[in-house]
């Protein structure tokens, strides 16, 4: 990230007049981090802010404040005084922060409810924003993928950091030609991942980090029994800490919590299509548009699949890529602006026209 440039960009020198962009920064900006990736959410942010020229409120999640802290203590010898600052609350600040006539920009990632409530609080003093939200991701999973192929990669980008991952796919539209086939490649992994403490050799999927969150995982599984068919996982382990082994749902349907909210948890619905743009049309159904998928061997059907998803980004054979030279943002209400690439530099400016008359 560090290597990106902020060229002055010249519109036009003609024979009446040059006009050049340049880029200002905007005085401090409040990064507010969420409790899943308390570290490398930060690295999404604090580069570009200070490329930019402008210093640094950071505010973690009240229940991961620790690592935060810890990597301010290695700035402070870095910085000068007052260039990244860190406050810890007990959940009663993130107000404070966006209503702060001080502030001039919030780049705010969590979920689309809390995003809703940033909007409301910056609007009074017309603050820059970017809102990195919630998602719904779907996968697409066309008649000739080939489940033993597709399914490790669906898998891996459905239960990474234990399915906490605003980005993961959260829910599988699979062709009814392949349907069971893939369901029980799903099912195999889940029974054979190790869920264990993060410190011991060989786990795999972690705890849940809260109890609020554990609490609403468990309740959407229960729900499943009803709603769908459990093929693997649906037990709580019987052990301390906020656990839940991999859950794979197949005979569910869109209608149901699990398919059309964001569990951000270690469960998978898995849904029946047989008509791909019946596929297509429900996973645009959401109001969410954050990240999506298409499995297939048919590299045009594939792409003409994914150029009309509504998400911010779309893979083929793959999910979860991306990284500072991609601009990274949700369409719909999974977000506001981008992160990375050079559009994402631009959004902690401001632009400055020079338009000369030539004389």
């Amino acid at each position: 990230m560090a290597g990106h440039d902020l060229p002055v960009e010249l519109l036009e020198d003609s024979d009446n007049r040059r006009v050049e962009v340049h880029r200002r920064p905007l005085g401090v900006v409040g990064a507010i981090i969420p409790w899943n990736f308390p570290v490398l959410l930060i690295a999404f942010k604090l580069p570009f802010a200070l490329l930019a020229g402008n210093t640094l409120v950071v505010k973690p999640a009240p229940t991961t404040p620790l690592s935060t802290l810890r990597l301010g203590e290695l700035m402070a010898g870095i910085f000068p005084a007052g260039v990244v600052n860190i406050v810890t609350d007990q959940n009663d600040l993130g107000g404070r922060l966006t209503a702060h006539p001080g502030i001039a920009k919030i780049s705010f990632t969590g979920s689309t409810e809390t995003g809703r409530k940033v909007m409301a609080s910056a609007a009074a003093s017309i603050k820059r924003l970017t809102l990195e939200l919630g998602g719904n991701d779907a996968a697409i999973v066309l008649p000739d993928a080939d489940p033993a192929k597709v399914a490790p990669g669906i898998f891996g980008s459905a239960f990474l950091n234990a399915g906490q991952v605003c980005v993961a796919i959260k829910r599988v539209y699979a062709h009814a030609d392949i349907y069971d086939a893939l369901c029980a490649e799903l099912a195999r992994l889940a029974e054979e991942a190790v869920v264990d403490d993060g410190l011991k050799q060989g786990a795999q999927i972690g705890p849940l980090q809260n109890k609020a969150q554990y609490e609403k995982v468990r309740a959407l599984i229960e729900e499943a029994r009803t709603n769908g068919t459990i093929i693997a996982g649906g037990e709580i382990p019987g052990r301390p800490g906020y656990f839940i082994r991999p859950t794979i749902v197949r005979d569910i349907e869109d209608g149901t919590r699990l398919v059309d909210e964001e569990q951000f948890g270690p469960v998978l619905p898995v849904i029946r299509y047989d008509d791909p743009e019946d596929a297509l049309a429900r996973a645009n159904s959401s109001d969410m548009g954050l990240g999506g998928s298409i499995w297939s061997t048919d590299r045009e059907a594939a792409h003409d699949l994914a150029t009309r998803m509504e998400a911010g980004t779309v893979w083929i054979n793959k999910h979860l890529d991306f990284g500072p030279t991609m601009p990274f943002g949700g369409a719909k209400q999974s977000g506001l602006g981008v992160e990375f690439a050079q559009e994402g530099l631009h959004e902690f400016m401001r632009v400055h026209v020079i338009n000369e008359a030539k004389v």
